[in-house]
């Protein structure tokens, strides 16, 4: 089997030793597309490393096929075309997972469109929905408007009726993200958010992957009874928090990961999708947002479009292909 390996901080394709199982509930899939996500540039730089018995190979979502399924397995078949999420070994002609964190494709979806779906829209609903518990009128901030889980969670805001604020890092991506649905947005090189988020009205929930360089100004912009719900770490792991800002407003700052969650909590939030958001896809109310492709033997190259923030939406990895 072939994968990526990591060669004085290059990023190679080759051999490597194959993998057993699947095990009882588990299953094999011939991977077809995979999607990159910023907690692989942050699991390269050492910051992000896998959970314990997940593969150290880079890669949290794909496409593909399933050869092989575990004793235990019900609802899926050999050969059926699938997308899965991931705790790692993405980036790999083969991947075992376990099957409650695999989902068919949505009815006429390509394996190609299908790998920017799992992480992304898991994400954006679970800290939308789950954690960030958008209620009736509220009004949603979020950070990297333009990235994978942005461009998601844009969509997500305007298919079930809540406003969003976008910040973004050029122009362009700010009208890339009011077409998919933002109501307003900001371009961050233009300074501070905040006096803008304010004339907005104020947000009763941030999703922010940027962490500690923005902690302060999303604080004077969350309304009372707010959620801020931390997903990354791109701006710093520390910073001065208000306590008395945020005891006088009722804010809740909450931190959320997805990779470390057990299958059996995966597998809930990719119900959700299947019952929620599945049928949108289908409709064309959602839409995955690719950005570009690159063949796997390429991979070094799509990670440095990623690390120069150059996307707008995802950016995926050409395995097999179909």
């Amino acid at each position: 089997m072939r994968a990526i390996r990591h060669d004085d901080a290059r990023l190679v394709w080759d051999e490597t030793s194959a993998i057993p199982g699947p095990g009882a509930h588990e299953v094999r899939l011939k991977v077809a597309w995979a999607g990159i996500n910023r907690a692989d540039l942050m699991q390269r730089a050492g910051h992000y490393p896998p959970p314990p018995g997940a593969s150290p190979v880079l890669g949290l979502e794909v496409s593909g096929t399933i050869t092989e399924l575990g004793d235990d397995v019900r609802g899926l078949s050999v050969g059926q075309p699938v997308c899965a999420l991931l705790a790692g070994g993405g980036y790999a002609e083969e991947v075992v997972v376990d099957a409650h964190q695999v989902l068919p494709l949505p009815e006429g979806f390509t394996l190609r469109e299908a790998a920017a779906l799992p992480e992304v829209f898991a994400t954006a609903w679970l800290n939308l929905f789950m954690e960030g518990a958008l209620g009736a009128g509220d009004r949603v901030l979020l950070h990297a408007g333009a990235s994978g889980v942005g461009t998601a969670a844009i969509q997500l805001c305007r298919a079930f009726g809540y406003p969003c604020f976008v910040t973004v890092g050029s122009d362009a991506k700010l009208a890339a993200c009011r077409e998919l649905g933002a109501d307003a947005g900001w371009n961050r090189h233009e300074g501070s958010f905040v006096d803008a988020v304010q004339r907005w009205g104020g947000a009763d929930m941030i999703l922010d992957p940027v962490g500690a360089s923005y902690l302060a100004d999303n604080q004077r912009v969350l309304n009372e009874d707010g959620r801020l719900v931390v997903i990354g770490m791109m701006g710093g792991r520390q910073a001065e928090l208000d306590m008395g800002r945020m005891l006088m407003k009722r804010q809740r700052l909450i931190g959320s990961t997805l990779r470390a969650r057990p299958p059996e909590a995966k597998g809930r939030i990719l119900a959700a999708l299947a019952e929620h958001v599945w049928p949108r896809l289908v409709s064309g109310e959602l839409r995955p947002l690719i950005d570009r492709t690159w063949p796997i033997e390429d991979a070094e190259t799509a990670h440095d479009h990623v690390r120069a923030d150059a996307n707008t939406g995802k950016v995926l990895l050409e395995v097999s292909g179909a």
